[in-house]
């Protein structure tokens, strides 16, 4: 049997489909203005705030206070009311969509939110659905459901990934005799160092990928001093993909590599742009002139 796909959940690009302000985007579900949806006047709860956080502050035994410890945010939890109505085109069909985007799914999906602008996305589950079936939705078919989404990662993305490429560092080629002033040194072909710009106020995820043919791949952000380096020799046209985010380290799509990170290599998970600007420089013990190393991120919000 063919499979099948819902429109209203498929997992598209975020915003794809929003084309002004006040639009918002579910999965395959466009809501808003010019939709036979229309965001409730309360707008959205929880997009803006800050998420909830759990911190490891230790009280003070002997003084008043307590130490500083780290903070750590919990799922967001995004809420709003979407109205339906005959005069806008609701009816069966649009409660149909209703019911088909606003499931229980096992996997997040995108939603995004556009103003003044500027849109922002979550990965993100329906975590809760209510639509009254009162008198005035069983006699003029208007309905309004209410709705909340929780994000188990509560930072808020630009949709536009950014992207970053080098090459293996390559010395500069050095005077040309006879000398003549002022001296040339020459220009080196790679440094084997790039800059990633997260423009946001949260940190960011990268997913880094080391393509061979090189020996020991390591990269390193400069001012933090936080390295990731891999025992593993990569050989021509391999790539070994590091997600940040998830804690992977895979070898060409398939094989979990993440045993082979070095003594001084720092957790994954840990390795993450913050906001501004961040030095990263590729390092590998050795490598061909095909090797490369390409970082892939998106700027993050609270």
């Amino acid at each position: 049997m063919a499979e099948t796909t819902n429109p209203y959940t498929a997992d598209l690009a975020p915003g794809s489909l929003i084309t002004q302000d006040g639009q918002m985007q579910w999965a395959g579900l466009l809501i808003g203005a010019g939709t036979p949806f229309a965001i409730d006047r309360s707008g959205l709860t929880g997009w803006e705030d800050l998420p909830e956080y759990d911190s490891s502050d230790a009280e003070r035994p002997t003084s008043h206070g307590a130490w500083p410890g780290a903070r750590y945010a919990k799922p967001r939890k995004v809420g709003g009311t979407v109205w339906m109505a005959p005069e806008t085109g609701g009816g069966p069909a649009a409660l149909y969509a209703l019911r088909q985007a606003f499931a229980l799914l096992d996997e997040e999906r995108w939603l995004a939110v556009r103003l003044h602008g500027e849109v922002l996305a979550v990965r993100a589950r329906v975590s809760q659905r209510v639509i009254p079936a009162d008198r005035v939705f069983a006699t003029q078919g208007a309905a309004k459901a209410s709705v909340q989404w929780t994000a188990t990662d509560p930072r808020r993305y630009l949709v536009t990934e950014q992207l970053a490429t080098t090459g293996r560092p390559e010395p500069e080629t050095g005077l040309t005799w006879p000398l003549a002033w002022p001296l040339n040194w020459g220009q080196a072909k790679s440094t084997g160092d790039v800059a990633a710009e997260n423009t946001g106020s949260a940190p960011a995820h990268p997913v880094i990928v080391f393509r061979g043919p090189c020996a020991m791949p390591t990269i390193t952000e400069r001012i933090s001093r936080r390295r990731l380096r891999y025992a593993i020799d990569l050989a021509l046209g391999e790539e070994l993909v590091v997600d940040t985010g998830e804690g992977t380290v895979t070898l060409n799509g398939t094989a979990s590599r993440r045993h082979t990170a070095m003594g001084d290599s720092s957790p994954e998970e840990l390795f993450t742009l913050e906001p501004g600007r961040s030095e990263l420089s590729f390092r590998p013990d050795s490598a061909g002139p095909q090797a490369q190393m390409t970082v892939r991120w998106r700027s993050a919000e609270w």
